[in-house]
């Protein structure tokens, strides 16, 4: 029986404020997007800013001086965080899953702009679990962390639905016991989350 649901924030719960803001940065600078998101995707987890060991500032200055990008961290930071726009059907099922007595948790590889997001548009008082990779040190790379939220949560990995837009993400969370939707949109979702429940008679 499903005890939990697991949500990944940018691209699940919010668009992808993160792919779309460097897309367009690149745009703004003259460089390819595509090439430019990899690239600020491999500085952001090679520097430690994703997991907390680096701070905010570490991580532009790394992505300027590969890239040669112009403006200032805040204006940077803007770019990103003004895209991560909450996706208010999404909310409802958090709120369906809550009153149905599962457990909702959020598991994110972020940084400190997660409570920044929050603050400014609050969504945090819909779940029951925040796990944020800058605060607890350890991304969805390594897959490990997805028994270990479960744990902490009091649930067992089978018990669990993780979803994500990340098909990586999704197969290291398969890897390690979880059911698991991979999001593509919120129809698909519907219809996908719909079949798991059903599936386990919940």
């Amino acid at each position: 029986m499903i005890k939990a649901v697991i949500f990944d924030f940018g691209g699940v719960l919010a668009e992808e404020g993160f792919r779309e803001g460097l897309k367009a940065i690149a745009m703004k600078n003259g460089l390819n997007p595509d090439d430019f998101f990899k690239t600020a995707e491999h500085i952001i987890y090679e520097t430690g800013y994703v997991t907390g060991i680096a701070d905010e500032s570490i991580f532009w200055r790394a992505l300027r001086e590969k890239t040669g990008i112009k403006g200032r961290d805040y204006e940077l930071r803007e770019e990103i965080l003004k895209r991560f726009l909450l996706r208010p059907e999404m909310f409802k099922y958090v709120d369906n899953i809550r009153f149905a007595g599962l457990v909702a948790a959020i598991l994110s590889d972020q940084t400190n702009w997660l409570d920044e997001i929050n603050e400014k548009t609050p969504f945090y008082r819909y779940f029951d679990f925040i796990f944020n990779s800058y605060k607890i040190r350890k991304s969805k790379r390594d897959s490990s962390i997805f028994s270990e939220i479960c744990l902490r949560i009091g649930v067992r990995p089978s018990e669990t639905i993780f979803i994500d837009d990340n098909i990586r993400n999704i197969n290291a969370a398969e890897s390690e016991g979880l059911k698991t939707i991979h999001f593509i949109n919120i129809a698909d979702f519907e219809e996908k989350f719909k079949a798991v429940l059903k599936q386990e008679d919940l």
